[in-house]
């Protein structure tokens, strides 16, 4: 059941701008150094992540690929704690 809008010819009453929050186009386009690679995955592991990132309306690389970066980002943090703790 949709209703009709009906508009009213009347004074909007006390406006106030709002200074621009959102960041500008340049800020959005994040350019990331990424190399071509040709790789054999299971069938089994690229089905899923197809069918998740079909659920998640997203692309099935960038879910491996950010898989990946988040692997890497954690052994590195590993093996500096470990360095650290080993100059003790």
């Amino acid at each position: 059941m949709s209703r009709k809008i009906r508009y009213i010819d009347k004074p909007l009453g006390r406006l106030e701008v709002v200074p621009d929050f959102l960041p500008s186009p340049d800020e959005l386009a994040i350019k990331e150094e990424n190399i071509k690679i040709t790789i054999a995955l299971s069938k089994e592991s690229v089905d899923y992540f197809k069918a998740e990132a079909e659920r998640h309306h997203v692309k099935y690389q960038r879910m491996i690929r950010h898989l990946l970066d988040m692997y890497v980002a954690r052994q590195k943090s590993l093996a500096e704690e470990m360095k650290n703790s080993q100059v003790k």
